[in-house]
């Protein structure tokens, strides 16, 4: 019984992102590990941006130095 656990942060992911999200890797357990779906377990947490940390920094104090979560 696969368990996928994705984390991502508090920032703006639509409900629309996260069943791609699901559906993606429910699809790529199946095709690579021939697993039932039936049996896969998907969960997504989002995590704010104070307890999200990069380069010793909480990512909310990078944003307010510019720092973008957004692709380039």
């Amino acid at each position: 019984m696969p368990y996928i656990k994705i984390e991502v942060l508090r920032d703006g992911v639509t409900r629309e992102q996260k069943q791609l999200l699901i559906k993606g890797v429910t699809e790529l357990v199946i095709s690579v590990l021939n697993k039932d779906p039936h049996l896969t377990h998907v969960v997504i947490d989002e995590i704010e941006d104070d307890n999200w940390g990069y380069a010793g920094e909480h990512v909310s104090a990078l944003k307010e130095q510019g720092f973008s979560t957004d692709k380039k």
